[in-house]
């Protein structure tokens, strides 16, 4: 899934396959992205974010090439940015931005709420490479989020990956895959109780950021948890908080997505 051919310095060559809904998926984009960027930083260096912008929708039949620029070099943080292109033009602009480790303070502020066990529930994944459990909101215990049209699911991927340093990029790669997938039910379900014409209309990913907090192993269950936190101008955003089973909390993301009413 992320692994790219270099053709040149700095430019790197990946491909995706069609997904249900026709096209290449978002996720594997971003995804594909941070580790074109990767490619170019030294390894002492881990990623901490990326912040994305989807352009235009990809064509699976096409590759996608990923062109890196060298931002930054610093002594403790290392930036670049990434474009995507394919024959239409850019489909993806990208902010990488990788930090060198440091024994600092660590404290948690939010707690993951209780859910029922990722065994008990069936797999409702539209791909093979990724395991989805979508909880109940009934079966949702716990503090509750701001925000609503709350969606959380158990998540990991099929993949199996070492556990050494240099494979925290592919760990982070596959979360970032994974992270493109609730956003746009959270914030359908924040509409649809009072607007059920939403429930079916289009919808498009506009921008995707992701903070990486801690390390964590994507092919373990990770229990991610969206809501809506606004809607106005047709762009809902969702933040989603991921969590480890032991209620470790290793990534936080945001995305903004474009849901427009139905023509009459």
């Amino acid at each position: 899934m992320f692994e790219l051919e270099s053709h040149g310095p700095d430019t790197f060559v990946g491909t995706g396959p069609q997904y249900p809904w026709g096209g290449l998926y978002g996720g594997q984009i971003v995804a594909q992205a941070l580790r074109a960027a990767s490619e170019s930083v030294d390894d002492a260096f881990v990623a901490h974010s990326i912040r994305a912008y989807f352009i235009r929708p990809g064509d699976h039949l096409e590759p996608v090439r990923y062109e890196v620029d060298r931002i930054r070099n610093g002594r403790s943080f290392v930036t670049r940015r990434v474009v995507a292109r394919q024959a239409i033009g850019a489909i993806l602009n990208a902010e990488c931005s990788f930090q060198r480790p440091e024994d600092a303070l660590s404290r948690q502020t939010i707690v993951a709420p209780k859910v029922p066990s990722y065994d008990s529930i069936l797999n409702s994944s539209f791909s093979e490479h990724f395991d989805r459990r979508s909880v109940a909101s009934g079966d949702v215990s716990g503090p509750l989020p701001e925000g609503s049209g709350r969606q959380i699911a158990w998540m990991k991927s099929t993949t199996e990956i070492d556990d050494t340093a240099a494979s925290l990029i592919l760990h982070q790669c596959w979360v970032t895959f994974m992270s493109d997938d609730l956003p746009t039910d959270c914030v359908r379900n924040a509409l649809v109780d009072e607007h059920p014409e939403f429930a079916y209309v289009p919808s498009a990913s506009l921008d995707h950021t992701i903070w990486f907090h801690r390390p964590f192993r994507a092919d373990r269950w990770h229990l991610h948890d969206f809501t809506c936190h606004h809607v106005s101008n047709s762009r809902g955003l969702a933040v989603g908080h991921v969590f480890s089973e032991t209620g470790e909390h290793v990534v936080s993301i945001t995305q903004e997505v474009l849901i427009r009413a139905p023509r009459t």
